[in-house]
């Protein structure tokens, strides 16, 4: 909808100007009117040249749809209309692509749409979880309800996110900063040593002549050393596009040593959390495992949770083909099989979920605390075997002298 700037005085003589969204002009004036300004004056405001180019749009965090999720569960639960409660979002939404975003719900829902309904219109915003869930509160009259177990599942999830991203940013910058120690003493300290070593006239030791030759290796071939390895990762790219490479790869990830079990931990904690969400908030099993199939991060749990709907379909119960699947633990296996048996699980599902966060918890400490010491000792001794090597042929000189 157009945007008008307009601008007047008020029935005190004092002049104000503001902003109006409306259909076309006329009705931009009836409202401006309806604010009793005299003689205004309204103009269509500009459009932003990069209005459309989604590139240069601020982006749709998670914090945005939790704190919007929060706030319309409170107002519905209030007994706001939901209109009404999309409206004030809306209008008090600073992240200006969500705020169009929230804008194209409300006029949805106005002509009639359901709130999932509008929101599958947006699947950059709202995923199919969301909007699943949306759809059985709305179903079940229970849709404060709902959007408050979303803002709860969603604020985990982020809190799940931030402990791996946490985990994994010590080891990336003291692997990036020893990357680049190494390319700066190789392609610009070590060929001054080796002028001054050919000054000598002497053979240089083992280590020394080690730490020359891959100093001309590395000036001589940096270029196509960065083109390789650009290469390698677009080729990466492409074979993990398809689905064989998709699962070759994640199966390879599984089966890494330390942090393979991470992996796991992390599947486990959200294929539960995110089932006994969905089952809660009253979603049918087999369109559960649909949705959760396709959020599991990972291909080969993707496949193994396709699988299980497969087999409920057929009338098995649920923990038998997670124990065929091998990707599973034994644990999570019996509780979910516990769980079905008495009538409750979602709420064992839970329990895992909550029991396997604390996991995930304990092994990120876990690989953080293995990890410090091992980088200390690679940039040390890394350095330290550089400049020793660097000193031996001056150590040499000294000791003929």
């Amino acid at each position: 909808m157009p945007v008008y700037i307009w601008k007047g005085k008020n029935s005190y003589g004092e002049k104000r100007k503001g902003e109006i969204e409306a259909p076309d002009q006329a009705a931009a004036l009836a409202q401006v009117k309806r604010l009793r300004i005299t003689n205004p004056v309204i103009k269509e405001k500009p459009k932003d040249l990069f209005a459309d180019v989604a590139f240069f749009q601020p982006k749709v965090t998670g914090k945005d749809i939790v704190i919007f999720t929060r706030q319309l569960s409170t107002m519905i639960d209030a007994g706001l209309p939901l209109v009404q409660g999309l409206q004030i979002l809306e209008k008090q939404q600073s992240n200006a692509t969500f705020k169009k975003v929230l804008g194209d719900i409300r006029l949805d829902v106005e002509s009639g749409s359901t709130l999932a309904d509008s929101m599958r219109k947006h699947p950059k915003v709202f995923d199919k979880l969301f909007t699943n869930m949306i759809d059985a509160g709305e179903t079940g009259g229970i849709l404060d309800t709902i959007l408050s177990r979303l803002a709860v599942f969603m604020e985990k999830s982020m809190a799940l996110k931030k402990k791996i991203k946490g985990a994994m940013t010590y080891p990336t910058i003291c692997l990036a900063i020893s990357i680049l120690i190494l390319g700066v003493i190789l392609v610009f300290v070590v060929p001054v040593f080796k002028s001054m070593f050919e000054d000598f006239g002497s053979t240089l030791p083992g280590p020394t002549q080690v730490v020359v030759d891959m100093s001309d290796f590395f000036k001589s071939n940096s270029l196509y050393m960065v083109i390789g390895a650009v290469l390698a990762w677009m080729i990466f790219k492409k074979v993990y596009a398809t689905e064989k490479g998709q699962i070759f790869f994640d199966r390879a990830f599984l089966r890494t040593p330390v942090v393979g079990p991470l992996l796991r931990k992390v599947a486990v904690a959200k294929f539960t959390r995110t089932l006994s969400t969905m089952l809660q908030s009253g979603v049918p099993i087999l369109e559960a495992l649909q949705v959760v199939a396709r959020t599991a991060g990972n291909k080969v749990i993707e496949l193994a949770v396709f699988r299980v709907g497969d087999a409920i379909a057929e009338g098995r119960p649920i923990s038998e083909p997670l124990d065929e699947s091998g990707v599973f633990p034994n644990m999570v296996v019996q509780m979910i099989n516990v769980g079905e048996s008495v009538g409750a699980l979602d709420a064992m599902l839970e329990k895992i979920a909550d029991f396997y966060d604390e996991e995930v918890d304990q092994a990120v400490e876990n690989l953080t605390a293995m990890i410090e010491p091992f980088m200390m000792v690679f940039l040390g001794g890394m350095i330290g075997g550089l400049v020793v090597a660097m000193y031996l042929p001056i150590f040499k000189i000294a000791s003929v002298v």
